[in-house]
């Protein structure tokens, strides 16, 4: 089965956008459903049976509010730079991506303490 994360990111404008992520699979979309459709347009056939886990933007034990608005400010600094037709310094993109890394591995541990909780 296909564990799928959707993170809310707030954008400069006040709005939210959406982060999907699978394995090393990403996407971006205005709506919770546009990312995951274009990250599930990415996964082979045979990952059918998919999880789907949408996060609250609120912080908890597993991604923090420090964390929180690291994440939003280097996404922002991303869009900037991508709309510009630039990239985020090395340093900045490594810590976007470890930031990332945080999050998805928050995720899987937010489904498994929802799965501990339904099988209590």
């Amino acid at each position: 089965m296909t564990r799928v994360a959707i993170l809310s990111v707030p954008v400069e404008s006040g709005g939210v956008s959406y982060y999907a992520m699978a394995g090393d699979k990403r996407s971006f979309g205005h709506t919770a459903g546009e990312a995951l459709d274009s990250l599930t347009s990415q996964l082979p056939h045979e990952d059918a049976g998919t999880l789907v886990i949408v996060q609250s933007r609120q912080p908890d034990r597993f991604f923090d509010a420090r964390q929180q608005r690291r994440l939003s400010e280097l996404m922002n600094r991303w869009r900037t730079a991508r709309d510009q037709g630039g990239l985020l310094p090395t340093s900045e993109q490594a810590e976007l991506a470890e930031l990332v890394d945080i999050e998805l591995r928050a995720s899987a541990a937010r489904a498994d303490a929802l799965l501990a909780e339904l099988d209590g």
